[in-house]
């Protein structure tokens, strides 16, 4: 295996005889027995070590995110190379990286490091590295055989942003020139079938159950999340939830579908003084995003209010309640007018069962969809991957910048419109 060492900003480089292999120092690993994935830790490590390609599914909340780089680490890799975990978001590797280092006594920076934009907290000693996937895809111009990393663990591959997608055709390429790297794709609701095919009938592990049950109530407002109506229902279900009207008194995370609408819900929340509204989404800075994750100065229960920034690989501390209007922002090219707009639609089955995920993390939960069953029912399994919700134009362009080739060769899972 070839050694590496870390340039000055943190990214791992192939080593060179003047530079001795990283001492990585681990005491011992430890997985908490609660955890769903704990239960398939053995079988998990066993497909590592046998495959290239190893595809994990199991509930949000069955550990995945967290252990699976442990259960590398366990396997002896990470020493010599880095063992990559991806995460769409940086509020989500950040605060997965601080999980992570937690729960192996160390330092965030150490052990654990990460890289976001603007951001690196990865040190010559780092084993782990959580980042972005446009981190990832970035270290691709530099280094085309990521000889930095020994392992490469893509979370939420669900998702399928372009840069998910882009990543995916690329280590499959990559993966016949690079024998000894390992790569782990894994989702609470991926589809695991479209992935193992791509990647030549990848072995598939599923993690079933969860650490504490959610119960699902719908309460169909009569009418969509857009219409004035249903901020008055969430001021309402909160005061409910407040006076222990659903049982225990706890934590809320509603789920709207953009920054306007946590402003508006926020003025009318914060006249009940009791309670204490937390906005999140992904423009905010760092210091008021920590806010979130900080139970030590709470006034009363605290209401998050956030976009599907916290949708995935994200546990904010406590939650008992999640108040899903079952819609987001998302976008998408229109033929029409010739241009990509953000439009508020109505989520995929996966994202709204990743939004209920979002509570049963510490405790029992409650999700309550504020539109009803059957409507959930018609909804598509998964969203639409970007690439089929963008211009051809536009994936062009981005392949060319990132060097990836061009789009008629590329092995996409799902190729772009036109293509």
């Amino acid at each position: 295996m070839q050694n590496t060492r870390r340039s000055k900003a943190g990214s791992p480089q192939a080593a060179t005889p003047e530079s001795p292999a990283r001492e990585i120092r681990i005491e011992d690993i430890t997985f908490p027995e609660d955890l769903p994935v704990a239960e398939r830790r053995e079988d998990i490590a066993r497909a590592i070590t046998a495959h290239q390609v190893v595809i994990v599914a199991g509930e949000t909340g069955s550990g995945k995110t967290t252990q699976l780089p442990k259960i590398c680490l366990a396997l002896g890799r990470g020493r010599e190379q880095v063992i990559g975990h991806t995460q769409p978001r940086r509020l989500a590797a950040r605060t997965v990286a601080r999980r992570i280092a937690e729960e192996l006594n160390t330092g965030l920076g150490d052990l654990v490091g990460y890289q976001v934009r603007f951001t690196d907290q990865v040190s010559a000693a780092s084993a782990i590295k959580l980042m972005t996937d446009g981190i990832l895809l970035a270290e691709i111009q530099r280094d085309r055989l990521l000889r930095g990393y020994d392992t490469i663990i893509i979370d939420e591959a669900h998702e399928r942003s372009l840069n998910i997608d882009f990543l995916l055709g690329y280590l499959k390429r990559l993966l016949p020139q690079r024998p000894d790297l390992k790569l782990v794709i894994t989702s609470a609701t991926i589809d695991v079938d479209s992935f193992s095919r791509h990647f030549d009938d990848a072995p598939v592990i599923e993690v079933s159950g969860r650490a504490y049950p959610v119960e699902t109530h719908y309460l169909d407002a009569g009418e969509s999340a857009a219409e004035e109506g249903v901020t008055a229902q969430i001021a309402a279900l909160v005061e409910d939830i407040d006076a222990g009207r659903f049982g225990r008194r706890g934590d809320v995370l509603v789920f709207l579908p953009g920054e306007r609408d946590i402003r508006d819900l926020a003025r009318q929340l914060r006249h009940n003084t009791a309670l204490d509204v937390l906005p999140l989404y992904a423009r905010l800075s760092q210091a008021e995003q920590n806010r979130v994750f900080d139970t030590s100065s709470r006034r009363g229960i605290r209401v998050v209010l956030a976009t599907n920034v916290a949708e995935t690989s994200l546990t904010v501390p406590g939650i008992r309640y999640v108040v899903d209007t079952g819609l987001a922002r998302i976008k998408r090219y229109s033929p029409r007018n010739k241009v990509e707009q953000l439009q508020v639609e109505k989520i995929a089955q996966s994202a709204a069962q990743q939004r209920a995920g979002r509570c049963g993390r510490v405790m029992d939960g409650i999700c309550f969809r504020l539109y009803a069953e059957d409507d959930f029912d018609k909804r598509p399994a998964h969203t639409d991957p970007e690439v089929l919700r963008s211009s051809l134009a536009g994936v062009i362009l981005r392949m060319k910048s990132l060097r990836l080739g061009e789009v008629e060769d590329f092995p996409f899972i799902d190729a772009p419109l036109g293509k």
